[in-house]
């Protein structure tokens, strides 16, 4: 069968649905169908290969009981089930408290999740649909895999959806530089729909997970965070699609709304790899839970929360925005904590057009690692491919795009870096000189040679010269042809 076109009939009935308004509804409603038909099939599998396994629903809940038959209930009965019976007890479910306990994920997948189709008919057709997937057939799961990733990628078009969608290429290239291995901590703080995590887990299995062993260390050992209830539905599908069985440690919360001082050392993790969202400002009386960097931008609050967690000798990637990087006052006691605390060790400059189109400012990947100041900082500015304007939706930027940096970054040791004309390095004296702003231009970059002033001054006085002798010419000949 062919996923995609499964899923764009099921949109296309969505839309003939009063109550379902805009993409982000719609993806909205897709996503809680698709997660209870994707948790049901695990759960099917999970009772045949584990022995005492009990699924998370209730009998009545799960889906193979209510909407798996295609002559099932329907109309105003589908919906009153839905509306009165399903969400309510999803909802309401209690965790059991026990490791691996799935009642958890349902119920907060579900905890401001709702239906918003208004016709019993037309859910029952989207019912349907859904059911043609088989989420144990391995081909089709990766078949729907690939297109759900495409789902994601559509949150652009979504309003402020959008804000929760970071391109693939750059998380595959942070994960990739940052090489996670099963069994340390890795921790996405603000994790939108899972795009970090999702990389981490394709990383790892290809390089380093050869045993179920290794599977289960590597699951055990991922942590997030998420404060919105859409991206993270989406997240902890996109984990189930992953084949993480227990997508638990994906928390519906705010990392912010903890005091910094509480986080202990036995909460400290080895890896930070995130987007925070930046541009956006906190709620009132957040900024009292940082009382050294006081302040209500988000992006500012996630960068002095990622030190504090991070072990000695963890190591973090972190997309900041130009703002971070010039700003003054909090930021630049911000950026002197960061570089007294770790070793930022290099910054990738991205041009304006990655994050478009919903974004047009200017973005920065920052690596550094706990435990020693930092000496040198190496920049490193990526550019366009020759013969592109900028990346756009039908152009975006791909990993290979990022081979220039990998092939200059000098291995995990980072040896032999030299400066080209994309890369220079500056000493922390240098930055502490210019009052911590790392907003450092490419020093290879010349201008343009535009001539001297004073000679352009005298061929632009020639140039108005020629052109007053030429109007007054114009002047005669009309002149002279009117007194004909």
């Amino acid at each position: 069968m062919i996923v995609r076109t499964t899923v764009k009939s099921i949109q296309d009935i969505m839309r003939q649905d009063v109550g379902v308004d805009g993409d982000a509804q719609r993806i909205s409603q897709l996503t809680w169908l698709f997660f209870l038909k994707i948790i049901d099939d695990q759960d099917q599998e999970l009772e045949l290969t584990r022995n005492g396994y009990r699924p998370p629903l209730p009998e009545k809940f799960q889906w193979r009981n209510w909407a798996a038959d295609p002559e099932g209930i329907t109309g105003q009965a589908l919906l009153d089930f839905i509306n009165d019976e399903l969400f309510p007890a999803l909802k309401g479910l209690q965790p059991t408290g026990k490791p691996g306990d799935r009642r958890r994920v349902v119920r907060d997948v579900f905890e401001d999740a709702y239906n918003y189709m208004k016709s019993g008919q037309l859910l029952r057709q989207v019912v349907n649909k859904i059911n043609q997937v088989d989420f144990n057939n391995l081909d089709e799961r990766r078949h729907f895999g690939e297109f759900y990733e495409q789902l994601l990628n559509d949150l652009q078009s979504a309003g402020n959806a959008g804000e929760y969608y970071t391109p693939r290429a750059v998380t595959a290239f942070m994960i990739d530089r940052i090489d996670p291995h099963p069994g340390e901590i890795l921790f996405d703080p603000a994790c939108g729909t899972g795009g970090f995590l999702t990389c981490a887990i394709r990383h790892m299995e290809n390089a380093y997970v050869k045993t179920p062993k290794q599977r289960e260390t590597m699951q055990g050992a991922l942590r997030a965070v998420e404060k919105k209830q859409l991206p993270h539905m989406l997240c902890v599908t996109n984990m189930l699609l992953h084949g993480v069985e227990d997508p638990s440690f994906v928390r519906h919360d705010n990392t912010l709304a903890r005091p910094l001082i509480s986080w202990s050392k036995d909460e400290r993790v080895d890896i930070v790899v995130t987007n925070p969202p930046f541009g956006g400002r906190e709620e009132d009386g957040i900024e009292n839970n940082f009382p050294t960097f006081r302040t209500k931008e988000t992006a500012d609050l996630f960068l002095a929360l990622i030190v504090r967690l991070l072990k000695a000798d963890g190591r973090a990637a972190v997309v900041l925005p130009d703002g971070t990087l010039f700003g003054e006052g909090v930021k630049t006691r911000l950026k002197e904590h960061l570089m007294e605390e770790c070793n930022l060790h290099t910054v990738v400059r991205l041009p304006n057009s990655v994050f478009k189109p919903y974004a047009s400012i200017g973005t920065n990947l920052l690596f550094f690692e706990k435990g020693t100041p930092t000496k040198d900082i190496w920049f490193y500015e990526h550019h366009v491919p020759e013969g592109q304007k900028a990346y756009s939706m039908t152009k975006p930027i791909r990993l290979e795009h990022f081979q220039g940096c990998i092939d200059w970054w000098g291995g995990k040791e980072r040896r032999g870096r030299e400066e080209t004309p994309q890369a220079w390095k500056v000493s922390a004296e240098d930055i502490k000189r210019r009052g911590y702003n790392l907003d450092i231009k490419n020093p290879h970059n010349v201008a343009d040679d535009r001539g001297d002033p004073e000679t352009l001054l005298a061929d632009l006085a020639k140039a108005e010269a020629e052109t007053a002798g030429l109007r007054d010419h114009l002047k005669a000949i009309l002149a002279e042809a009117l007194a004909r």
